[in-house]
């Protein structure tokens, strides 16, 4: 396990970075080819329940969520602020490792205004490729199935 440790945290610090610094293309990068991303309410989970509040199933449509994002959506412009606990590894192999780690995400408006949009647990998979970790799987549990505004940019 802590032959992984550094570049878990080096994934989750890059990955708030990418998001928080609007380098959404680039934050497509950190997924393989084959990536799972789905945003799930923790009802569901708990429940048995595969209905997703967002699912890309591979980074093709990743790509495609933040070219809409860029040119077709509207919403309100904001700035993300991740805040992303230190991992708890689930499972470590020589192929995968398995781990979760809390997050919150605190949104500011065009006006100033700060709160609190997200918070839950991210549920990773995340694999060695070409010399760099790359998430495979990345399931983001939101803790309440009430989302107050529209999930324009990714968690």
């Amino acid at each position: 396990m802590t032959q992984y440790r550094e570049q878990v945290e080096d994934l989750l610090a890059d990955y708030a970075w990418r998001l928080d610094n609007d380098k959404l293309e680039e934050w497509t990068e950190l997924f393989t080819e084959d990536a799972r991303y789905e945003i799930l309410p923790r009802d569901n989970v708990d429940r048995g329940y595969p209905l997703a509040l967002m699912c890309c199933r591979n980074q093709a449509m990743l790509r495609d969520r933040v070219l809409a994002l860029r040119v077709a959506n509207e919403y309100n412009l904001h700035y993300d602020r991740h805040v992303i606990s230190v991992p708890r590894y689930m499972r470590v192999s020589d192929e995968e490792v398995a781990f979760e780690a809390n997050y919150v995400v605190i949104q500011t408006d065009q006006h100033g205004a700060s709160k609190v949009f997200s918070s839950g647990v991210y549920k990773d998979r995340v694999v060695v490729r070409d010399g760099a970790m790359r998430i495979r799987e990345k399931l983001v549990v939101v803790d309440t199935f009430c989302v107050p505004t529209l999930i324009a940019t990714p968690l």
